[in-house]
């Protein structure tokens, strides 16, 4: 039968259907077996796991992860490595649930206790840790197994395939994780730190599947905070690693895998950014992500030119999210970016691509890029970038829909030449639906889109987007448990309210609820800005000709204008001061009135004391 089924999935499949499985673990569980004949059943299965996802599929049904786990009590070693090795491919297969090998409590200390035994169980082990650590409980649960410190050692072992082994187990543990990447810090191995180890791993010398893996290590620990962005090994090591990853001649997996490594390891620091982006000519060399898949030097097979044309799109992924993460912060390489050859015609190309993946970093290229105010006046014109992103908002997955709404916000930003053509395209009544989203997320973006959209605006625009809104849903976003909603809210109603002749007309027809909502606001459990914002809305209606009057006539807020005037906090007392002033103007007509009623409730005391205040710019106004 292992003579049969070896190199070929059709008698696999055969052995498969003709019910060879559970005869098999019967025999591999007999206890009558011998253990010669049990390695034999371990090595057979481990030839049938081999196969297609099917065949996995029909072993997990016939339950041969506990009757493999049950046979690594055995004593015998070579049957112990046939039972790991099984093992081993069945839980590296895409259809296996990781999940199995957390069910028993017991399965992860005898694993810890095998990893003495051999060479073999050591390489096998560490590649089933690799492959199951999969989510946060997975990394504690190992960590609090001791995995640091019983594979520690293996990273110095004599077998290459061992140390590999060990290498992957600690970027999957290290990823996004703070407890362990403190931790790995300060371990010895034969007296030299553990990031040492892995900075001697990163030489040119080593093979590039050890570089690009040490790399991930001192990246994923860099990110969690336990090395420094300045330190050497990051700033003199891994970074170039990263960057040689990138070259054409390297393979379509290890480009891909350093481009995304390297956009990770940037991507909060604008110093790396500006490393990266001179080192290696780097800007250029992503231009060729774009272009063949593969270089000529590495197509020495037909093979290998099939899978690198069905994978391309992964390229374009990774370098879109490379380009996003190195202009992130820096003016100088946005602009570098963008004169990249074709880059506004790719990335309007990536907005339409049928991977998600791939339209999603397109957009998040496209967003860190729309934080430059000289770009969005230039070649996002040029470009008609908002064609293709209103396209992308039309039904997108949630992740898309999130950066592309980020993205529209900036190019409805004042000083932007699309917010025309924008808001023609039918853009108000798309964001209106963002703020009905149950992700908090959209409701920000799509309110603070408004927001950008009704600064300065004329008339028309204003009231198109109260219509849009709907003065219910004004409200509903004003008690939004989100802050960051409220807020943007607060400055749209800002915005809208702004020039007299709207304040007037806006204050006319949605007065009586605007006064409720900056009397219920006001009122509430508030953040500083928050109530900032609000007293900032209400010295904008004390601007107005007619609206003036309800201030005047409320006595409640009249009453709570003098609260903050009086208030501990400087920024609050000035908002309050901006409304006595809009309201005490002399030019206006009834300012009489309104200086004798602000008198009779006692604002000129408080006034006359705030006069001898510390604050030079209090003491003024």
């Amino acid at each position: 039968m292992k003579n049969a089924v070896i190199g070929n999935n059709k008698q696999k499949a055969n052995l498969i259907v003709l019910g060879a499985v559970p005869r098999l673990l019967y025999l591999l569980q007999q206890e009558t077996s011998s253990i010669e004949l049990k390695t034999e059943c371990a090595v057979v299965l481990g030839s049938l796991s081999m196969g297609t996802e099917n065949n996995v599929k029909s072993l997990l049904d016939c339950h041969i992860i506990p009757a493999l786990l049950q046979g690594l009590l055995s004593a015998d070693i070579r049957f112990i490595e046939a039972c790991l090795r099984c093992l081993r491919t069945i839980f590296t297969s895409p259809v296996t649930p990781v999940e199995l090998l957390y069910t028993d409590a017991t399965v992860i200390p005898h694993l810890m206790l095998l990893l003495s035994r051999s060479l073999h169980s050591q390489e096998y082990i560490c590649q089933i840790f690799a492959h199951c650590c999969k989510a946060p409980d997975h990394q504690t649960i190992l960590f609090n197994h001791g995995v640091v410190q019983n594979i520690a050692h293996l990273l110095t072992s004599v077998s290459y395939k061992v140390r590999m082994q060990a290498l992957k187990c600690f970027s999957v543990l290290a990823f996004d994780n703070p407890q362990v990447s403190m931790t790995l810090v300060n371990v010895l191995v034969d007296g030299e730190l553990l990031p040492q180890i892995f900075v001697k791993m990163l030489q040119r010398d080593k093979p590039i599947e050890m570089q690009l893996t040490a790399a991930k290590c001192l990246t994923y620990m860099c990110r969690a905070g336990s090395i420094r962005t300045d330190d050497n090994c990051i700033v003199l090591k891994t970074l170039p690693c990263l960057v040689r990853m990138c070259n054409k001649e390297r393979l379509l997996e290890e480009r891909v895998e350093g481009a995304e490594t390297l956009a990770y390891l940037i991507e909060p620091d604008v110093e790396l950014q500006r490393i990266a982006s001179i080192t290696d000519h780097l800007i250029s060399m992503l231009a060729d992500y774009f272009k063949y898949p593969s270089s000529v030097s590495a197509i020495t097979d037909i093979k290998r030119l099939d899978h690198d044309l069905k994978h391309a799109h992964e390229l374009r992924q990774a370098a879109f999210k490379l380009y996003a993460s190195l202009g992130a912060n820096d003016e100088d390489i946005r602009k570098k970016i963008i004169e990249a050859e074709h880059m506004m015609d790719r990335i309007v190309n990536g907005l339409s691509e049928t991977s998600v993946k791939v339209r999603l970093a397109a957009v998040r290229c496209l967003h860190s890029l729309s934080r430059s105010v000289q770009q969005l006046r230039t070649s996002f014109q040029d470009h008609a970038v908002w064609k293709p992103l209103m396209k992308v908002l039309q039904n997108a997955p949630d992740d898309i829909l999130v950066v592309a709404s980020s993205t529209l916000c900036n190019l409805l930003l004042e000083f932007s030449p699309s917010k025309e053509p924008i808001l023609e395209s039918g853009a108000i009544d798309l964001l209106c639906s963002l703020t009905l989203s149950e992700n908090p997320a959209l409701r920000v973006n799509g309110i603070w889109a408004l927001m950008n959209m009704a600064f300065q605006a004329d008339q028309k625009i204003k009231s198109d987007i109260l219509r849009g809104l709907s003065t219910e849903q004004l409200f509903r976003l004003l008690s939004d448990p989100d802050v960051n909603v409220l807020m943007k809210t607060l400055g749209l109603l800002r915005n809208l309210l702004s020039t007299r002749p709207h304040i007037d007309q806006i204050m006319s027809t949605h007065g009586k609820q605007i006064m409720q909502a900056v009397t219920f606001i006001l009122e509430g459990e508030h953040n500083i800005e928050v109530k900032e914002q609000t007293l900032c809305i209400l010295a904008n209606i004390a601007d107005g000709t007619t609206a003036k009057d309800l201030i005047m006539t409320n006595d409640d807020i009249l009453q709570k204008i003098k609260y903050y005037v009086g208030h501990s906090n400087l920024k609050l007392q000035l908002a309050a001061m901006f409304c006595i002033a809009n309201l005490t103007w002399n030019e206006d007509e009834g300012s009489q009135e309104r200086q004798d009623k602000l008198r009779e409730i006692g604002i000129v005391d408080i006034l006359h004391k705030l006069s001898q205040s510390a604050d030079p710019n209090l003491c003024d106004k």
